[in-house]
């Protein structure tokens, strides 16, 4: 179970793309040992690959991720003078080590495809990617103005595909909520915390989920966003 706990919380489309792109570069590499005349040692292959690798990028954010952009060859300038008055050497391993630089382009064109593949299998907007199994679903209280009640899978399970996304006015809760109260009485918007949830298989999401006071509204809190959605009916018992 705990296998495939870690499997559910892991990106599958950029395990595969990772995959995909080691198998193009193996597949490259395979094709220049054999048409070489001087042939390297097997094992010194994967080496040249490795530090060919090695450069000097530029971090750009796209669509909420990071990428890096390779701008120069680091691993092959330090292959270069290592093998440095070593000319056939240099010939013979040169090909690899520029391959491990191309590698990072490789690596880059899969990112660029994995972000709109995840963004369509997984989109953003729907709350069932986030809250996906609730077989073990459950509430705890957060904050001491939480009232004793239990979560109603059923209404969940019922209501995930139907929950609309609205606006988070964080301004207006943060005035009814501290503002417009005495400290003592402060009623906390969101005080419960859902807990026992996964989010859908391969999509990687790591999610907080919070519940609203009157059951009706959930809180999704990602490293990168938050999301609000809101029912017609309560998820909790006696939520009303």
């Amino acid at each position: 179970m705990e296998i495939i706990s870690n499997v559910s919380n892991t990106n599958v489309i950029e395990m595969v793309m990772i995959i995909l792109g080691w198998l193009i570069i193996v597949f490259l590499a395979y094709r220049m040992y054999r048409k070489q005349i001087v042939k390297p040692k097997v094992w010194t292959i994967p080496l040249m690959l490795i530090v060919g690798l090695f450069s000097l990028s530029m971090n750009l954010k796209m669509l909420e991720t990071i990428v890096k952009v390779p701008i120069l060859p680091l691993g092959v300038w330090i292959l270069y003078f290592v093998f440095k008055g070593k000319n056939e050497k240099w010939q013979t391993y040169r090909s690899y080590a520029w391959l491990g630089f191309v590698a990072n382009f490789i690596f880059f064109a899969s990112t660029l495809l994995t972000i709109p593949l995840h963004h369509v299998i997984y989109p953003k907007d729907k709350l069932s990617v986030y809250i996906s199994n609730v077989e073990n679903a459950s509430i705890i209280n957060i904050h001491p103005s939480a009232k004793d009640r239990s979560l109603s899978k059923v209404s969940l399970i019922k209501q995930l595909d139907t929950m609309r996304q609205e606006a988070i006015y964080s301004d207006q809760w943060y005035n009814e909520t501290l503002m417009n109260t005495e400290s003592n009485k402060r009623n906390e918007r969101f005080p419960y915390l859902l807990i026992g949830t996964s989010s859908k298989w391969g999509s990687g999401l790591h999610t907080l989920v919070y519940i609203e006071d009157d059951g009706k509204g959930i809180l999704l809190s990602t490293p990168k966003r938050e999301l609000y959605f809101r029912s017609q009916d309560s998820i909790m018992e006696g939520g009303e």
